[in-house]
């Protein structure tokens, strides 16, 4: 609890057993109220682990994907009276003890939703680990996204982030996708309903264990990123009606 306000971690888990007692080792505790992590049917002890940890545990019955496992942790942290939600990668990639500028900004009112940005750090993403190819479609992605939405969002596809439980109750959680674009649908409807965003830096760090998609799963990443911002123009200029962008 902090200034009254209910702060409860979610993590969003698969196969995160090697670095998930890294991860809860290095969250300062003093104001989380509660801890819930989803396990979509991770094929490692990552749920075993997780209960042995004290965290409320859920575990889906089959894979669902990781929009599908976010929405499992948003729906679960706010059933439990969550009044900011932070949403962090199990996979130790983000350092956790940046977590109190993950939520007082929030708390104080002067953001809706935080974001932990690998570009805002002084030291460069590549030299923390970050594949050529990850650190360029980044960049890429995010300074045409940032045209398209009219944001200055120094990084879009950051697993660390925190939303107010006004955010996460007044956007379609269930009409986003199931898989890894469920971030950037997140960020657009925010846009759309006008709320704060707010960045804060965070070191990168890569290695064996840290969970990262590939060259190719990456390529068709980025496509599903463009189609996205095509259909919240389609919606913005009345060309075609998308139910997921719909909140004009």
């Amino acid at each position: 609890m902090y200034d009254g306000k209910k702060i409860i971690i979610v993590f969003p888990a698969y196969n995160a057993e090697s670095t998930l007692e890294k991860t809860i080792k290095d969250i300062p505790k003093e104001y989380v109220d509660e801890m819930i992590l989803v396990d979509d049917n991770s094929t490692d002890n990552t749920y075993s682990l997780s209960k042995k940890l004290g965290i409320m545990t859920i575990k889906h019955k089959k894979n669902k994907g990781y929009g599908a496992n976010q929405k499992t942790c948003y729906k679960e942290a706010l059933k439990r009276g969550a009044d900011v939600v932070i949403m962090i990668h199990p996979d130790y990639q983000y350092d956790p003890r940046i977590l109190n500028k993950m939520f007082i900004p929030i708390v104080q009112g002067k953001a809706d939703a935080v974001f932990a940005s690998r570009f805002l750090n002084k030291k460069d993403p590549i030299k923390g680990g970050m594949p050529y190819y990850k650190y360029f479609g980044n960049r890429v992605l995010t300074f045409f996204e940032n045209i398209f939405l009219n944001t200055s969002l120094s990084e879009f596809h950051t697993g660390y982030r925190s939303y107010s439980k006004k955010l996460l109750t007044s956007i379609p959680l269930d009409k986003n996708s199931d898989n890894f674009v469920f971030d950037t649908q997140i960020i657009i409807q925010t846009v759309i309903k006008k709320y704060k965003i707010k960045e804060v830096p965070v070191e990168t760090r890569y290695f064996p264990e840290a969970s990262s998609i590939k060259l190719k799963a990456s390529l068709v990443y980025g496509l599903s990123i463009i189609k996205e911002i095509s259909k919240y123009l389609l919606t913005k200029f009345r060309i075609k009606k998308f139910k997921e962008y719909d909140l004009f």
